[in-house]
Order: structure tokens, then sequence, then C-alpha cells
């Protein structure tokens, strides 16, 4: 799996142009009361990938200190219903990471994304990325395609896929040969959830800089290692070379 080019997009977010837990303690996932009405079609998230900062300390701090509290803050006001936060230890063959870190926040639909990132606390929070994610980031939106699970993930493989040359082949061989590939490999390789989501748009409302998202969530980095060695998951990774015409990065990460 090959890490791929990275587009960035203004650390402003550019909070009112969008298209497509609060945190128990600073670094932690924790999630917020479920919304009573019925969600309008899928889940959306706002996705920001961190590239590699300066100085990682300073992020953290910052991130922890700061950052963090900001959107935990916020949360009432932006509508978001969970946030994950994840950071990248190594790409899958054991390289440095591509990418440093993964905020997500989840909406119960993209019509509450799209109030949420219009609000005066998002436009807050998206300021004050300038002030400590000095390599640059990623921001998205995305649409969850896969199904809803409650399943914890505290370690987990990240594939990230670049737009392919044919988006109708993709999707059809995604849907036809690979998710049956990974769901009949899961006892295997021992993963408790994957989640599934593709990018609409960035943040300012421009093209997505990236075409799709899979997480596969596994009990524990132990678990992770296990699950990674087994014949079935290098089945899965054999396969991508089928259909990712685009390129793609895969990394390990641990929710923090």
């Amino acid at each position: 799996m090959r890490a791929a080019l990275v587009l960035l997009v203004p650390l402003a977010f550019a909070c009112g142009r969008t298209a497509e837990k609060p945190a128990a303690s600073a670094d932690s996932t924790a999630a917020a009361p479920a919304a009573t009405a019925t969600p309008a079609g899928p889940r959306a998230i706002v996705t920001v990938i961190y590239l590699p900062p300066k100085d990682t300390a300073a992020f953290e701090k910052y991130y922890r200190d700061v950052h963090l509290p900001l959107v935990s803050a916020g949360q009432k006001e932006i509508g978001f219903t969970s946030a994950e936060l994840t950071r990248f230890s190594a790409t899958l063959d054991g390289k440095p990471p591509t990418f440093y870190r993964q905020a997500e926040l989840y909406f119960p639909s993209m019509d509450d994304l799209k109030r949420g990132t219009a609000t005066p606390a998002f436009k807050k929070v998206g300021d004050d990325l300038a002030n400590f994610a000095t390599g640059g980031l990623i921001g998205m939106i995305a649409s969850e395609t896969g199904s809803e699970s409650a399943e914890p993930c505290p370690a987990l493989v990240t594939v990230i896929y670049e737009h392919p040359k044919d988006h109708d082949a993709f999707e059809k061989y995604y849907a036809d040969t690979h998710l049956p590939l990974v769901t009949a490999g899961q006892q295997e390789i021992g993963f408790q959830r994957a989640d599934l989501t593709k990018f609409v748009s960035n943040l300012d409302g421009s093209a997505a800089a990236k075409y799709r998202q899979a997480e596969l969530c596994f009990p524990s980095t132990d678990a992770l290692k296990k699950g990674t060695a087994t014949p079935a998951f290098k089945k899965v990774g054999d396969d991508l070379g089928n259909f990712a015409s685009g390129g793609l990065t895969a990394l390990i990460g641990v929710q923090q």
C-alpha cells in the first residue's frame, strides 16, 4: 500500500460554506445524548486529517489544553453527537505515518452538519487551528456508507483512498467483491467493526481532496498486530490493487 500525495486546504475552515463524544477528558472519546429526532439519511462527518506538525510536543500540549476543550465547549451549539480522535503511529508497512492525527465529528444527518458548521462556535474552532496545526491539515465532509456501530475502537487500521481513475468501476468492485472479502475474513482478522465513509467535499465546498476512508477497529493494539498478520488480512490487502487505481494511504492508529 503506497502513500499518496497530500492536498492541503487552508487552516481556516470557511465554516459557512460547506457542501455535504463531548470529550470526557481533553484527549478522550465520549458520546453525547442521542438526538431525539429520526436522522434524515446516513450520519455525516466532519473529518480533519492533520499532517505531522513541526513540533509534536507543542501540538499535543495545545491540542489537549486548549483546542479540545474549545471543541467540547461548543458541542451543544455545533450539534455533533460524538467525536473520535485518532493518533497515527505508523503506516501499515511500518514506516513513519504519512498523517499525524485525525479528528471526526459525527452528526445525525447532513442537514445537521450544515447547520452546525455555520455556527459561531464552529467558526471559533476553525479559527483556532492555525495556532497549533503547523504542518497543515485536510478538512473534509463525509457521509457514512456502512452500518453504524457502538463497538469500541481503541486500535485501528485506517485506509484513505485517493480518487480512482474510474469512480463507477471502483464502487462496483468495492461493493461486489472487496467488502464481501473483508466481511468473510472478519473472524480470522479479529476486527470488531468496520467504519466506511465517502468524502463529499472539502470544508470550503471545493472538491474533496480524498475519495473514501475505511477503518477496521480492533479491541487492542495486540489484537491489531495479530489480525494484520493473518492470511485473511493479506488476502484483503492483495485485493486493493484490483480497484484502488488512484492509490491509497494505509495507517495504524490508536484512539485517544
